[in-house]
């Protein structure tokens, strides 16, 4: 058995590195930390990449999850040829450029849900491209060009990005907080953490445990890409970060 995984980076997201111990490997080669920098999957945002550093070399690590309880965050190894012992201290190092584009990915996608006011049906994050499904009848009802236009000016307004926590009773008596239809925020552990957007929320508010910038003029230009008609009434618009 391993105890749980402190999340560094849900309170620091632009800390790169850390020093942990190795609490255990399981029986597929997966490297549990005492502590970790590494963002694991989940919210439609994928685990973290990078390495750790250890006494037998550098481990690549080519995914980050959850274990069975959640409360264990497991680094996958791209290979099993050497693996760091338990109770080994090691330095694990993300993959910093790809971390701060999922970041400023999922911060843009926040952005994108403020500006359509219907329910979300799905979501993905990646490096290069992402998107978000709406639960939408009309596809007449998005005017893309003036979607880009008010997505690209929240950019540039530099919006502050915050987060807090409020109660699982208290997001029960706010139900209109939750944007997604097929995934709702984990429950159990007595509390929820906010993402909001603007000043106390005013451009965007809602539940989510993903990494985001500090402000919304870190996302940088975004381009928008074409509105599909996924089912009867889904629509998707994907998103891409010009630079």
């Amino acid at each position: 058995m391993s105890g749980p995984s402190e999340p560094l980076f849900r309170d620091e997201p632009y800390l790169q590195s850390c020093e942990a111990e190795v609490l255990a490997v399981n029986d597929r080669g997966g490297i549990i930390l005492d502590r970790t920098v590494f963002y694991a999957t989940g919210g439609g945002q994928p685990g973290d990449t990078g390495k750790l550093l250890a006494a037998c070399g550098e481990v690549e690590i080519g995914a980050t999850v959850y274990g069975e309880d959640r409360a264990a965050i497991v680094h996958v190894p791209t290979s099993a040829e050497k693996l760091p012992e338990p109770g080994e201290r090691v330095q694990a190092v993300l993959d910093w450029e790809r971390r701060n584009r999922h970041m400023r990915m999922h911060t843009a996608l926040h952005l994108l849900c403020s500006l359509i006011p219907y329910p979300v049906t799905g979501g993905s994050i990646g490096a290069e491209e992402s998107r978000l499904d709406f639960d939408i009848a009309d596809a007449g009802a998005i005017d893309k060009e003036a979607l880009w236009e008010a997505l690209n000016a929240l950019v540039e307004a530099d919006h502050p990005v915050t987060t807090r926590w409020i109660s699982e009773e208290e997001l029960a008596a706010n139900p209109e907080l939750v944007r997604t239809m097929s995934v709702k925020p984990p429950s159990g552990s007595g509390r929820v953490r906010l993402v909001a957007i603007g000043k106390d929320g005013e451009i965007d508010l809602q539940p989510c445990g993903g990494t985001h910038v500090l402000s919304t003029g870190e996302i940088g230009s975004l381009a928008l890409g074409k509105v599909e008609k996924k089912g009867r009434q889904n629509r998707r618009i994907r998103l891409r970060l010009e630079s």
